[in-house]
Parts: structure tokens; sequence; C-alpha cells
């Protein structure tokens, strides 16, 4: 292991561990997510430039009822692509 000298300036005596960013609207956990399902949520990713997790967040929430927001333009244009692409 290769070991480096830490710059004296620096006070952590007071320093924690943990999330940089506290977020307490949201709770990490883990989950088991089939391969396929995971590839799918990336490559939207690339397509809509959110985060999968976010995507991830998306569904769940539409799929429980609390997709209660109001739909962009921008998801609805997408929408309709999608819907005629599978005509």
């Amino acid at each position: 292991m290769k070991s480096f000298d830490m710059n004296p300036d620096y006070d952590l005596t007071k320093a924690r561990r943990g999330a940089v960013v506290s977020r307490p609207e949201k709770n990490r956990i883990t989950i088991w997510i089939d391969n396929d399902i995971l590839e799918a949520y990336r490559s939207h990713e690339e397509k809509t430039g959110k985060g999968y997790q976010t995507l991830v967040n998306e569904t769940l929430r539409t799929a429980i009822g609390l997709g209660d927001r109001p739909v962009t333009e921008e998801a609805l244009r997408r929408i309709l692509r999608e819907g005629l692409a599978h005509q």
C-alpha cells in the first residue's frame, strides 16, 4: 500500500466518516435488481439525462400511485414516440 503525506495545515480532529451531503428525504438501501432491468434503466439514463436511480424512483412512484406530478411536454413527447414505435 502506498503511503502519502497529509498537509499539516489540515485539522481533521473533528472530522467524521460518512456521506458528504446528507439527504434526509432519502434512504440508502441495498436491493437486488436483475441485470436486464438495470441495463434498460442505464440505457434510458443516457437518453433522458436522468440518473438510473432517479428513473427507478419515478417508476416506483407511478407503480404505487404517487406519480401525481403533471406530465411534462418532454415526457409526453417521449411517451408518444415510444408508443408510435411499437405500432
